[in-house]
């Protein structure tokens, strides 16, 4: 016990002090506790958090928690598959997978209507073998967000299968089992995209219309592509891929923006570990807009790229291809405005902006959009010049 003599003695001003800074205190403490189990890295990154920042937006730095690895590797043991890695122009080896059509009996439902991130992209998928080939009526090729890969977007997969196409999913440049190189923010990988596709072509996988189909990065990525397959390729003729629809789901449509728009978000958000909380409160704690534009200043110079001049936009309104544009209105991740720009922008594209979908459970709902993506293809069988169709109205959730 202290006696009160001693207590009367304490200056007012040195009384209030732990209480205008217990929250910085117990932050302190949490680290002191933890970084003895950080690695030399982490410790860095609370150091630097621009660098820490301006790594991530150069690269994936791995893959994120939500994506349920183990289970889709053992649902893609139990049907067959064709696989392998092509080699770009840039040196970089290209995981792809095929899948052809058939019946697989899938039974999908999605399970996160209610619940934390984790849940948002809860499902459960059971499918066999199909007993009889059937031959392809075009290849749809499916294309990833950032942190995830290719097996990400098997329910897609599967469901255009049983539909009669054959199904190509890649994982992109820093993702699954593809090399590292670069990124591009969908500019480079594009390039990639095009490279593997013109080989998988001269090799038989590649037949009928091609379709595209993409996920937020993967989004970006598609657009990129279908105005790159619009280019000739030889300075005389444009590719003979015969290039038909492309779905672009919750792209953004400026790199940059789209960083400025989704770090703040991503701070806030429940964290996957204790590692994870402290960083995220520590990020909070020194956030700032100066923090944010010095570490896209260094992504820029770590990639040799202008972030904020990475331009969706301008890339689908010169993109030949009829494209659908498909937005949830409540992404926080990649808000809604980025879809309205990218619709602005292309008269010719296609818009639909589904209520109650976020950036997580949009790719989900197969129950809303397959029969709407399904009848896209089937309507924009090859590059025009004429008026792409009016999409298909998604199912109310």
């Amino acid at each position: 016990a202290v006696p009160c003599g001693e207590c009367d003695t304490i200056p007012p001003a040195r009384a209030a002090w732990p209480r205008r800074v217990l929250p910085r205190l117990l932050l302190l403490a949490a680290a002191c506790l933890l970084l003895a189990g950080f690695t030399h890295s982490r410790t860095r990154e609370l150091a630097d958090p621009a660098g820490a920042l301006a790594a991530r937006l150069a690269a994936p730095g791995g893959v994120s928690p939500l994506l349920p690895s183990a289970r889709i590797e053992a649902l893609l043991a139990t049907v067959p598959s064709r696989s392998g890695h092509v080699a770009t122009a840039d040196g970089v080896p290209v995981f792809w997978r095929a899948m052809d059509p058939g019946d697989y009996r899938m039974h999908y439902a999605w399970l996160g209507a209610h619940g934390g991130q984790r849940q948002r992209m809860d499902y459960t998928l059971s499918m066999r073998a199909p007993v009889h080939a059937v031959a392809p009526r075009g290849t749809v090729v499916l294309l990833h967000g950032w942190m995830m890969d290719g097996g990400s977007l098997l329910p897609w997969s599967v469901e255009l299968a049983q539909r009669g196409y054959r199904t190509i999913t890649l994982d992109l440049r820093n993702h699954g089992r593809s090399g590292t190189a670069p990124s591009g923010y969908g500019t480079r990988e594009a390039a990639d995209v095009v490279a593997v596709l013109r080989q998988l072509r001269a090799r038989g996988e590649v037949t009928g219309p091609l379709h595209v189909m993409g996920v937020s990065y993967g989004a970006a990525t598609a657009i990129f592509a279908a105005r790159d397959l619009g280019v000739p390729s030889d300075g005389n003729e444009v590719d003979d891929l015969q290039l038909g629809g492309v779905v672009a789901m919750e792209s953004f449509d400026n790199a940059g923006r789209a960083i400025r728009d989704m770090v703040p978000h991503m701070l806030q958000r429940a964290p996957d570990s204790t590692g994870e909380w402290l960083a995220q409160a520590w990020l909070r704690w020194r956030f700032e807009p100066r923090l944010l534009d010095a570490a896209i200043a260094d992504a820029d110079r770590r990639l040799a790229l202008d972030l904020d001049r990475i331009d969706v936009g301008a890339a689908l309104a010169q993109a030949p291809a009829c494209v659908l544009l498909i937005h949830g209105r409540d992404d926080a991740h990649v808000p809604v405005a980025h879809g309205r720009a990218l619709a602005a922008a292309a008269p010719r594209a296609r818009y639909l902006e589904l209520a109650g979908e976020d950036h997580l459970s949009l790719p989900m709902r197969l129950d809303r959009l397959a029969p709407t993506v399904e009848d896209w293809f089937a309507r924009t069988p090859g590059t025009g010049d004429g008026a792409c169709p009016q999409p298909l109205a998604p199912r109310h959730g």
